[in-house]
């Protein structure tokens, strides 16, 4: 008798234990945040083209772009990877 009552006292504490891992584990995945998506971006971009800064702001990021012509920036989404704006920089006269 005291065997079967030592056996059920373990089960009901391994029961509870179980219950509260598995409850934590579920408030764990639903309070942080998804895991951010990769994207994979392709610039078309003359040959000699070189990255020469990365700056991010919010979703956004602007990459400046080096050699193969005029230096430029290239603005894009980085959650999508589109290209949503291409600013030329001019150094010099007119």
């Amino acid at each position: 008798m005291r065997f079967l009552k030592f056996i059920t006292i373990a089960m009901a504490v391994l029961i509870v234990v179980g219950t509260t891992v598995l409850l934590v584990a579920i408030a764990r995945r639903i309070g942080s945040p998804a895991a951010p998506a990769q994207v994979a971006v392709l610039l078309d971009e003359p040959v000699g083209t070189r990255i020469a800064g990365i700056a991010a702001l919010g979703d956004r990021l602007a990459v400046r772009l080096e050699g193969g012509g005029a230096d430029r920036v290239v603005l894009f989404d980085a959650r999508t990877g589109v290209v949503t704006g291409r600013i030329g920089l001019r150094i010099g006269g007119p």
